[in-house]
């Protein structure tokens, strides 16, 4: 009986404490929500229109950037004007965008320009490289060492191709063999480069090497005839065959004449292979190495 009536009164001990707790936490519970929900509520409605406002932005700015680019093609301005604008112009646009936004949710704009005043410094120092390249790439607008659809060839890493993009910090190039190669502007601003296609006009020079016993004049003419009969060749500047070399075992013949700059590869293979075919026809034979054996008894 006594043990009984010790268990009950356990058991209603521990029941109470529950019951306590349970009201404690719940009161808790209710306490914060009445004093936080307004706030939460008010902090989601602000995440809500902040996305609305983000997307809306978001439309403007594409709107804007075709503005913009359609008015830059109206001009006949370069391409890379076009790319290289469009880009800073994104760039700003969304940065702003974001700026309102974090405004909006009532941070003081103070403090604001004194993050910005601040980590601007910093981010000075860690981009020094990148604030190079766009410098280099307003240096390439200005100057215009080659422009979108030029063949350039970058001389300290040997790098080549057409001329694609010129972005804020890079330009990109596409190969003959469609890779794309991407190039800080610093570097391209700052080293040597050939633009290939940057004249109308290129000289093709090749050469043909025949051996001392075969006509000459006869080689000379063939080759004549063959860049009179190449529709492509410009007939208005000089084309001309002619000795370059006597070596030991041939005589060179340099062959030189002007094509368009847009078909010179095309070109240059054809009237080569044409070059061979006359030759082989007129029984002309190019020398190769030769080597003389002397035999005495």
């Amino acid at each position: 009986m006594y043990y009984t009536l010790l268990t009950e009164n356990v058991t209603e001990r521990v029941t109470e404490n529950i019951q306590q707790e349970v009201e404690t936490q719940t009161n808790f519970a209710v306490n914060f929500l009445n004093e936080n929900l307004p706030k939460v509520i008010e902090f989601g409605i602000g995440v809500i229109f902040a996305l609305i406002f983000f997307a809306i932005g978001r439309v403007l700015i594409n709107w804007v950037r075709k503005l913009v680019r359609a008015s830059i093609e109206r001009s006949n301005a370069d391409k890379g004007v076009e790319q290289f604008v469009d880009s800073c112009l994104k760039t700003g646009l969304y940065a702003i965008l974001i700026l309102t936004i974090v405004v909006r949710f009532g941070v003081d704009t103070s403090s604001v320009a004194a993050l910005l005043a601040s980590g601007g410094v910093a981010i000075g120092l860690a981009l020094q490289g990148s604030l190079s390249n766009f410098a280099g790439g307003v240096l390439i607008l200005l100057l215009r060492p080659f422009t979108v659809g030029d063949y350039i060839i970058e001389h300290t890493d040997n790098l080549e191709g057409t001329v694609k993009e010129i972005q804020i910090f890079y330009t990109k190039l596409s190969t003959v063999d469609n890779k794309t190669i991407v190039i800080p502007n610093g570097s391209l601003s700052n080293n040597s480069l050939t633009n290939v296609t940057a004249m109308d006009l290129r000289r093709l020079d090749f050469y043909v090497r025949i051996g001392y016993d075969e006509d000459l004049q006869s080689a000379q003419k063939i080759i004549r005839h063959v860049m009179e009969q190449e529709a492509e060749v410009i007939k208005d500047k000089e084309h001309t065959v002619f000795v370059d070399d006597l070596a030991e075992s041939y005589v060179r013949l340099c062959v030189r004449l002007w094509l368009k700059s847009d078909v010179y590869w095309d070109i240059r293979a054809s009237i080569m292979e044409k070059t061979k075919l006359a030759l082989d026809e007129a029984g002309i034979r190019f020398a190769g190495q030769k080597m003389e054996i002397v035999m005495k008894e």
